[in-house]
């Protein structure tokens, strides 16, 4: 990943997906009658709207490229964070709707930290290594949730 606006493209489609998947999960939980995660679910899905929106603000001064889903540079032909959500039905238990939205993050956090580490670019480093920070803050979150329900 050598250029910002590559970069702010892959940023806005992951977090564009986290936060679909986040309230899917919120739904799920819903389903459950488990309000306490669903708000978790509502709580993350707001944060990955707001990392959204700076993706967009940050590649609001510039030309962004347009991609075709074939065009994107993810590590497994899918955003990191919807590789893990095929799992997402009404019929979740909290258990299975926390270890995907854990997955997800691990995922999304893993993308970023190899963009920070394998990008000659320092701009596109130091935006990625602030986002594999927020991410990080997700998985610490995510882990001691899970660790409550295990």
């Amino acid at each position: 990943m050598d250029s910002v606006s590559l970069f702010l493209v892959h940023a806005i489609q992951l977090e564009r997906d986290a936060a679909r998947r986040f309230e899917d999960l919120m739904h799920s939980m819903q389903t459950a009658g488990n309000r306490e995660v669903e708000g978790l679910f509502r709580r993350l899905g707001e944060l990955s709207r707001m990392h959204l929106r700076s993706a967009m603000a940050r590649g609001g001064f510039q030309s962004l490229p347009e991609l075709a889903p074939g065009e994107f540079q993810w590590p497994d032909d899918m955003t990191p964070e919807a590789a893990s959500w095929h799992g997402v039905d009404a019929g979740l238990d909290v258990l299975g709707a926390l270890q995907l939205a854990l997955a997800g993050e691990r995922s999304g956090h893993d993308y970023y930290a190899t963009v920070a580490r394998t990008t000659p670019d320092p701009e596109v480093r130091a935006m990625s290594s602030s986002f594999a920070l927020e991410e990080a803050q997700h998985v610490t979150e995510l882990e001691r949730w899970l660790a409550r329900y295990t």
